[in-house]
């Protein structure tokens, strides 16, 4: 018969089992140590990932969550090993990540004595997340822990905190475990209203020039195959945010692209003329929409979130709808009738025309020069399986990953959006692989970002997780650069990098690498590359002047984009 009278360690740990974990990031320490000691007997139930650094447990729990669509979960002790999570929770809070961290705490009699590695950490980590609660009491573990995974995954997904002291992870309870179905006061399910349904049907059949903007939160409701479902019997145009590419495949006729800052010249134009804009599951912040009171000045906007506290926040709505993305596209889909706009389809083609002659061609096809980010982007996903994973860091490896990078299954991009966290990519590339042991998973990383995270190189070795890495290597902080070439007088301050031998350090923790500097040897090497299902890095020299364009500086209008260093598009031209 099974013992259940237990301690509040081995209580954690089997109600993790409970709520499907097989997967823990983290790393131990003294406040923490009685569940590592627990964990030492459910090795066979639970997978763990010792990281190199705590930062890499969050990163590598965010890049496992949203490749699977379950929480990921994260094990560190009390003082830095917690606070080394707080950038992690920050950027899942603002990606709508599911997260539960659990973090070890001094014992409850030493709380305020600025005891050894003591921290307050639900205080600090209450801005950053869902929910943050402290347990001073074993037989508090879990139903704590059944209602940490129930408001880390429902609704709007995000990050939980669980600060345990040392004494409840020590003291003996008579465990049991329920699963949390509900909690008083929090609705994650919002209902459709069939009226709303019926306006929103309506106005597609009167728009002469509607357009659908599909966001992170597509994804996150496993929408994509209802968005699709809408867009083909309405003829919509579809654009995507940065985190909304992939809930549409990339050579769908009416994938018209992604808009914001860098997007694609087709959607930003389109929001100058359009008259009916759905956005189903983004933000509409500031990189979406540059200019807040210059957004859509003809366009009636219909926002339909699961989070209400987003409708009406940036952009004043003709219609917000608190909804599930994937219930109103179902809804809608009974009632829409086929629409006929070849005028206004054919604009978004006259734009791709232009900006693939003005901007893409000289990338993917130069006749000179060093490399192009662009180039070597597309050319892995020319060679990579039809269903591989693009993961990037941030900066001009991000958005040209985002641009060149083609995409034909679900979920197959995963960046950091909202918070822009350089040194994300690495351990987020390995939790992706985790996650989806069957895919390829292909990083796109600068050597700026790299370097944030690269000692997570040694845990890629010990688990031989095999992400292929792309280093797109400018000896800059690239992005930083651009903007000062651009707007302030090409004083480049604190930007040129002087880099290590990546390939060395690769090499020193066993992963294979390559070097590529010549147009003539690129195929060859992402061949060898992809020859395998082992870690790679390959190391590719790009030009340090290189740009990324199509480019809306911050705050500004989409009435003029520029598409080079010296020359803009005027849309309503």
């Amino acid at each position: 018969m099974e013992n259940n009278h237990i301690s509040g360690a081995e209580a954690l740990l089997k109600s993790l089992i409970c709520e499907g974990v097989d997967t823990i990031f983290g790393y131990p320490g003294g406040q923490i140590i009685s569940v590592y000691d627990k964990l030492y007997d459910y090795t066979d139930q639970l997978h763990h990932i010792l990281v190199r650094h705590e930062q890499g447990a969050i990163h590598a729990a965010q890049g496992y969550a949203r490749t699977t669509g379950r929480p990921g979960v994260v094990i560190v002790t009390s003082g830095p090993g917690a606070t080394n999570v707080i950038t992690g929770l920050a950027d899942a809070l603002m990606d709508n990540t599911p997260i539960v961290v659990i973090s070890g705490q001094v014992a409850s009699d030493f709380l305020g004595t600025d005891a050894f590695q003591e921290a307050d950490v639900v205080a600090m980590t209450q801005q950053a997340t869902k929910w943050a609660i402290q347990i001073r009491r074993p037989e508090e573990i879990p139903a704590a822990v059944a209602r940490a995974f129930y408001i880390a995954s429902t609704g709007r997904p995000g990050p939980v905190v669980l600060d345990i002291a040392k004494d409840a992870q020590v003291g003996m309870m008579d465990w049991s475990h329920e699963r949390c179905r509900a909690i008083r006061s929090y609705d994650p399910c919002p209902k459709i209203n069939p009226q709303d349904i019926d306006e929103v049907a309506q106005l597609l059949e009167t728009a002469k020039k509607p357009m659908i903007i599909a966001g992170h939160g597509v994804m996150i409701a496993n929408a994509e195959k209802s968005l699709l479902e809408v867009a083909e019997k309405g003829n919509i145009p579809v654009a995507t945010t940065l985190l909304g590419l992939s809930t549409i495949p990339s050579d769908h006729p009416l994938n018209k692209g992604m808009v914001g800052m860098h997007g694609n010249l087709g959607p930003n134009s389109a929001s100058l003329e359009a008259d009916l804009i759905i956005g189903v599951g983004l933000r509409f912040d500031d990189r979406v929409v540059g200019d807040f009171n210059a957004y859509a000045p003809n366009a009636r906007i219909v926002h339909v979130d699961i989070e209400s506290a987003e409708l009406n926040r940036n952009i004043k709505t003709f219609k917000a709808i608190h909804a599930d993305a994937d219930d109103f596209f179902k809804a809608l889909s009974e009632k829409i009738k086929p629409t006929n706009n070849p005028e206004w389809l054919a604009k978004f083609d006259t734009r791709d025309k232009f900006e693939t002659e003005k901007v893409i061609n000289p990338i993917l096809k130069p006749a000179e020069g060093p490399l192009h980010m662009g180039e070597v982007i597309r050319a892995v996903a020319d060679a990579a399986p039809k269903n591989a994973i693009c993961v990037t860091d941030v900066g001009q490896n991000q958005m040209f990953a985002a641009r060149y990078f083609r995409y034909h299954a679900d979920k197959s991009f995963l960046s950091s959006g909202g918070l822009g966290t350089m040194g994300f990519g690495l351990p987020a590339a390995m939790g992706a692989k985790i996650g989806a042991p069957d895919r390829t998973v292909c990083l796109f990383v600068g050597d700026g970002g790299l370097q944030m995270t690269i000692q997570e190189l040694g845990t890629i070795m010990a688990y031989n997780i095999g992400v292929k890495i792309i280093l797109l290597n400018n000896d800059y902080l690239g992005n930083v650069r651009q903007w000062q070439e651009l707007f302030f007088n090409s004083r480049f301050s604190q930007t040129p990098l002087v880099n290590p031998d990546f390939n060395k350090i690769a090499e020193a923790y066993g992963i294979r690498t390559g070097k590529v500097t010549r147009r003539e040897d690129l195929a060859d090497a992402i061949a060898d590359m992809l020859s395998d299902d082992k870690a790679y890095l390959l190391n590719a020299a790009i030009g340090s002047d290189e740009m990324i364009f199509p480019m809306i500086a911050a705050g500004t209008s989409y009435e003029k984009i520029m598409i080079s260093k010296n020359e803009n598009y005027f849309p309503l031209k």
